[in-house]
């Protein structure tokens, strides 16, 4: 494997770890519940992303997943990809996307960087990608989940952190700190402030 797919895997399996270990310790009440007005939630992350990660590295390179995703049939409801029902257990969603990491392990594998693949979904004038561009969508992607992950679980029972290995926070008095933000952010309550030449 080259020097440059070798980085966009190690890059893209980071950010599958930090997305799943988001789920490590969380009660299954807080693994499932929305945390935001739009409904995102720990499990619904996770499908969601498994599902992307089927699509992009296997339909795109004509190498499809092979395991039916009824949540995203044409006639399945909105945002179906986005939650699990109570007959999907977290375990189901957590072995669905290691399943499909290791599809999508097999076509990296299969691929050269520059081998051709077409996103149907993708407006006409870029649907002709590369597993180069996939790669680097992908990991975009992962990571964005991954860091929605991280402020739906500190939302959910407080724990916090980046990744199992490094935690990436300072040590602070974190109460202290948010009282302080909190005191800043009221001195603009009401205000129209739009930030310097504004």
């Amino acid at each position: 494997m080259d020097e440059m797919k070798a980085t966009l895997r190690y890059y893209l399996q980071r950010g599958r770890e930090d997305l799943l270990w988001k789920l490590d310790g969380a009660s299954e009440y807080d693994a499932r519940r929305p945390l935001t007005p739009t409904g995102t939630n720990l499990v619904g992350l996770v499908k969601h992303v498994a599902s992307v990660e089927a699509g992009y590295l296997g339909d795109v390179f004509g190498r499809p997943f092979g395991e039916p995703l009824p949540w995203h049939a044409d006639d399945a409801e909105p945002n179906a990809d986005m939650w699990a029902p109570a007959d999907q257990s977290r375990e189901d969603v957590v072995a669905l996307y290691r399943r499909v990491w290791a599809h999508s392990d097999a076509t990296i594998d299969a691929l050269e960087l520059d081998s051709p693949g077409l996103v149907p979904w993708w407006p006409a004038e870029r649907r002709d990608v590369t597993l180069q561009v996939v790669l680097v969508h992908l990991i975009a992607e992962t990571h964005r989940h991954a860091g929605h992950a991280d402020i739906v679980r500190e939302l959910a029972d407080g724990a916090a952190g980046m990744r199992r290995t490094n935690d990436n926070l300072a040590q602070t008095d974190w109460p202290a700190h948010r009282e302080r933000l909190q005191a800043v952010a009221e001195g603009f309550r009401g205000d129209d402030w739009r930030g310097p030449g504004g």
